[in-house]
C-alpha cells in the first residue's frame, strides 16, 4: 500500500494537460509537477489533511486529464463487451471515484516527494506514450512510475500508469475479472459502489 501512495502521488504530481497541443508530454508534465507541488507546499489545510481542499485539487487539476472510459474498459477486459450501456456507466462512475479517493488519500500524506521526469522524443504523429519518471523520497530508493499516455482531440491523457512494472490496469483486471466470475458484472458494480460509500462514510467521520 506503502508504494501505491506513491504511485498515487506520482500520478497526482504530474497529470494536467492544459495547452496540451503546445507543449510535449514530459514538458506538460513538468511544469505540472512544479504547479501542484508548489500548492501543496504552501497550503497549510492540504498539509494538515483537509478532505475539501484535496478534492478541490483532484478535481481541478487531474480528473479532466484522465480517460476514465478507457481505463475502465481495459480494467473489465473482455466482460465490458457484454456490459449493458447502463452497466458501463455505472463502472466508468465507480471506478473513477474509487481511484479519486486513492489519489485523495496519497495527497493526504504527501510531504517532500520529488517526481523526476525523464525526457522524451516525441514525433509530430505520435498518438500513445509512455513517459517515464522516478517519484523520489529522501533515504529511500527511487520508485519508477511510467504514464501510459494517448492523443485525444481534447489533448494528452492518461489511460494507464505502473509502479515498479506493475500495470494498474492489469491489477485491477485481475481483480476485477474474478469478481465478475463469481457475481456478474452486477456484483463487479455493487463491491465498488459498496467500497466507495465505506470510503465516503470514513471521510465524513474524520472530518467531524
Amino acid at each position: 500500500m506503502n508504494n501505491f501512495l506513491k504511485f498515487a502521488i506520482g500520478l497526482l504530481c504530474a497529470i494536467n494537460f492544459a495547452q496540451a497541443d503546445q507543449l510535449a508530454p514530459d514538458e506538460l508534465i513538468k511544469n505540472t509537477v512544479r504547479e501542484v507541488t508548489g500548492i501543496i507546499k504552501q497550503d497549510k489545510d492540504i498539509l494538515a489533511g483537509n478532505q475539501q481542499k484535496i478534492l478541490a485539487l483532484v478535481d481541478a487539476k487531474v480528473l479532466p486529464h484522465f480517460d476514465f472510459d478507457r481505463m475502465t474498459r481495459l480494467a473489465v477486459g473482455k466482460y465490458w463487451r457484454t456490459a449493458t450501456p447502463e452497466q458501463k456507466q455505472a463502472l466508468v462512475g465507480e471506478f473513477r471515484s474509487l481511484l479519486v479517493r486513492t489519489y485523495t488519500r496519497a495527497l493526504s500524506v504527501y510531504r517532500d516527494e520529488v517526481i523526476e521526469v525523464k525526457p522524451v522524443k516525441v514525433a509530430a504523429d505520435t498518438t500513445e506514450v509512455t513517459i517515464r519518471t522516478d517519484v523520489i523520497k529522501p533515504g529511500t530508493q527511487p520508485v519508477p512510475v511510467n504514464y501510459e499516455m494517448e492523443k485525444t482531440a481534447d489533448g494528452w491523457k492518461a489511460y494507464d500508469l505502473s509502479i515498479e512494472g506493475v500495470s494498474l490496469v492489469t491489477n485491477y483486471r485481475s481483480t476485477f475479472g474474478t469478481a465478475i466470475q463469481q457475481n456478474g458484472i452486477d456484483g463487479l458494480i455493487k463491491i465498488l459502489a459498496d467500497k466507495n460509500s465505506t470510503a465516503e462514510a470514513s471521510g465524513k467521520a474524520a472530518a467531524k
